[in-house]
């Protein structure tokens, strides 16, 4: 590991710093209800939530300055600017209408070959979303942004930047499905369709969620779930038919490869099985519930459905719940010991997993490090 990887480890050790000076815990139920500061009520500043803004502003610069000034960072870096090229020469490429549109917009106003610009404008709104996600759902901030960090979210988003930014919509939308309002979460699901359609998916997952989360639940309700399961088990042949009609060009490449994903089946079983412990102090809590079920739906997509290409992609709609979730559950055990071990494994456990990814970002198929930068490279 070369020194370029200091530029993520000090980036993430200074912005969970800066976190901790972050007190979201008293805000964040009203803000998910649509209630009081959340709905655009004006509270008046005190010395807290002037600190959360300072904190919270220089965390967002941060991570969007290093993700903004990139330069040859990540496995389809080039591929990017060959396509804003193809783009530009009203050739078929791949990538949704909106994305598309954004990249002639740039072109057209700054010069062709601009691409320093195209990949800075989607680093500044894909860590803006994520950034708001936090501040508006984030009941322990620092441990979120962790969670967002370590998890790979952020430094992934380096790569395959049309996906993340779908992703990073989909978080920011979660708090309108738990709000209940229904016609937001639709609209700006709609919007992140424009960049990546896959997106799509949350839309009948997150209101089967919530609608788990509100529900007691029945025998019919097991037999369904066994009755998806068995779909998702012996419909492989159609799934993939519809699939490949909407993404011909996943059939038979790379990521059409089966393998199963055992480090977040992993991180699944043992979210999960923090949530049962804690069930008597969770069961009330409907953020937890619906990222409980979330998380039941990821496990069920890693497990059985390793046949549709790119299954982590699909499945981080469901498991990015877990940058919320985990520190919820935390947050609700009793001040005992076993709360501190269960914080010290679930840094432990993350912290490996984030040490591990640093060694595989060298990895011809990732390639985010070396990291460079078009300042000082």
């Amino acid at each position: 590991m070369e020194w370029s990887a200091l530029v993520y480890i000090i980036l993430t050790l200074v912005t969970v710093g800066l976190a901790l000076f972050i007190q979201n815990k008293d805000f964040v139920p009203e803000r998910i209800r649509g209630a009081g500061y959340a709905a655009g009520e004006y509270e008046g500043w005190n010395r807290q939530r002037a600190r959360n803004f300072v904190s919270e502003t220089m965390i967002y610069l941060l991570l969007m300055g290093v993700s903004a000034c990139r330069i040859a960072v990540g496995n389809d870096y080039w591929v990017y600017r060959d396509n804003f090229k193809l783009i530009m020469q009203d050739r078929r490429v791949s990538s949704e209408i909106g994305f598309n549109l954004i990249v002639r917009w740039i072109y057209n106003i700054f010069g062709y070959d601009r691409y320093l610009l195209v990949f800075g404008f989607f680093s500044i709104i894909t860590v803006l979303f994520f950034v708001i996600a936090l501040h508006d759902q984030a009941q322990d901030y620092a441990m979120s942004l962790f969670l967002l960090l370590t998890s790979g979210y952020y430094f992934n988003s380096l790569n395959s930047v049309r996906f993340y930014l779908a992703l990073a919509i989909a978080l920011f939308s979660m708090k309108y499905v738990l709000r209940g309002d229904y016609g937001k979460f639709f609209l700006w699901v709609c919007f992140g369709a424009v960049f990546h359609k896959t997106i799509l998916l949350v839309i009948p997952v997150y209101l089967l969620a919530i609608y788990l989360a509100k529900t007691k639940l029945r025998l019919w309700h097991g037999i369904v779930f066994g009755g998806g399961i068995g779909f998702l088990i012996f419909g492989q042949s159609l799934i993939r038919k519809v699939l490949f009609r909407i993404y011909p060009y996943y059939e038979q490449s790379a990521f059409d490869n089966g393998r199963l994903s055992y480090v977040n089946i992993a991180k699944c079983v043992c979210v999960l099985a923090l949530c049962l412990w804690n069930y008597k102090a969770c069961k009330e809590d409907r953020a937890v519930r619906f990222g409980f079920f979330l998380n039941v739906m990821g496990l069920v997509v890693f497990c059985c459905g390793s046949f549709i290409p790119e299954t982590s992609r699909l499945a981080y709609y469901m498991i990015g719940s877990q940058v919320f979730l985990i520190p919820q559950v935390l947050g609700a055990m009793k001040k005992n010991w076993f709360r501190i071990f269960c914080y010290m494994g679930v840094i432990g456990a993350f912290g490996g997993y984030f040490f591990v990814m640093l060694q595989r970002m060298y990895d011809m198929n990732v390639r985010l490090l070396p990291y460079l930068n078009w300042i000082f490279n």
